[in-house]
């Protein structure tokens, strides 16, 4: 095969305090984060959440020096598999791609047209799948597909997830035994997983596989590590007020506390990279919540960013993708549960699923409007005389 390209998705963070604001942004405005039943509120309820969230975010970010290291980390790993391919005799060009920050995915494919590149791999750099991470890339890329004819022309390979991609097993069992391993008792420390959560009802309704997929690489991590730790799986990282998966992270922490567990390896499992969520979400807030519970030994397994096995799961991912067989956007995104990127909704009356989401969209329309309202002083509410 002749030239060919990589390019490596993530999710991309502000690098500096100033991006904070933007980034957010940029964020919420994806309907793959946030599903309104109006498409003309995504933006003004990003603008909204953006604006109330950017001062705690910001604060948050000075705590790890402010700014996210996702991009320079990227950029390493995306080095570390040019040089691993090439020892395998697979010239390739690295390109990255990020959805909510430079250098944007729509960069990359900038880059991408005006080379001469024969064949793309497109892998993101999320080990599970989910809409709201490889899906909403994915989507985006269709489009371009579909806009531009020259990349029509370009066949490519999309990898949808790689959880079971045995030297990822490896490396990440080796690092949680190098953790373990510091311990004076290893083999009586609790292994703690903490995943991205996502809304519970992009599983039950849309059919995102990706908490199955979280649960399965839980259980092949262990079977990989094969240590007599009792273990569990928690998920973080919850927005607004609607149910994500549980058990939630801080709450799962509580429990564990309850139980009389004194030392913790806590496992960032849906995260490849150092960012905003492991350096202060898990580093600061979560081990603060241990202390109060009365765990007082907290050690946090560190993510695997260059890690020689790791760099070389992504070769084995690149080389093994270029044999025939590719999948397509449009496959991937109809696949394994018949992932609905966008179910079709319906109207229920009573206490369902559906009924619950559509109660909880109606909510949150009237919040936003009863805010809009009070900010700007005009409105019905002012107009009945309830509000002066």
């Amino acid at each position: 095969m002749g030239r060919v390209g990589v390019l490596l998705l993530n999710l991309g963070g502000p690098d500096k305090l100033e991006d904070v604001g933007p980034f957010l942004y940029n964020l919420f405005s994806d309907p793959e984060i946030i599903r309104l039943p109006f498409t003309w509120l995504q933006k003004p309820l990003a603008w909204f959440i953006a604006t109330r969230r950017t001062q705690k975010s910001q604060d948050n970010y000075r705590k790890i020096g402010g700014g996210s290291p996702l991009k320079s980390i990227t950029e390493a790993q995306g080095e570390a598999l040019k040089t691993k391919l090439e020892t395998l005799g697979q010239d390739a060009k690295i390109y990255i791609g990020m959805r909510y920050w430079h250098p944007f995915t729509e960069e990359a494919i900038a880059k991408i047209t005006k080379d001469d590149i024969e064949h793309l791999v497109i892998l993101p750099l999320y080990p599970q799948f989910s809409i709201s991470t490889s899906g909403s890339s994915f989507r985006l890329l269709e489009k371009f597909w579909q806009q531009d004819s020259k990349l029509k022309q370009l066949p490519y390979n999309a990898i949808p997830s790689w959880y079971k991609q045995p030297c990822y097993l490896q490396a990440m069992a080796e690092l949680i035994a190098q953790e373990l391993d510091q311990l004076e008792n290893p083999d009586e420390a609790h292994i703690f997983f903490s995943a991205h959560g996502v809304p519970k009802s992009y599983v039950e309704e849309a059919g995102d596989p990706y908490q199955q997929e979280i649960e399965e690489c839980t259980e092949l991590i262990m079977g990989t590590l094969n240590r007599p730790n009792p273990h569990s799986l928690a998920y973080q990282s919850r927005v607004g007020p609607v149910e994500w998966l549980q058990p939630y992270t801080e709450d799962a922490i509580e429990e564990l506390g309850k139980k009389g567990v004194k030392n913790l390896v806590v496992v960032p499992i849906s995260f490849v990279s150092e960012h905003i969520e492991t350096l202060e979400e898990i580093d600061i807030e979560y081990r603060e919540i241990a202390e109060e519970a009365g765990i007082h030994n907290f050690h946090r397994v560190p993510a695997l960013n260059t890690h020689p096995l790791f760099i070389q799961a992504l070769a084995d991912l690149v080389v093994e993708s270029l044999e025939p067989s590719p999948l397509t956007f449009a496959q991937i995104n109809q696949m394994k549960k018949k992932v609905k990127i966008y179910p079709p909704e319906r109207w229920e009356w009573g206490i369902t699923t559906s009924a619950e989401v559509w109660n909880g969209r109606i909510a949150m329309l009237g919040f936003i409007a009863l805010i809009v309202e009070m900010i700007t002083g005009h409105g019905f509410l002012h107009m009945v005389g309830i509000l002066q």
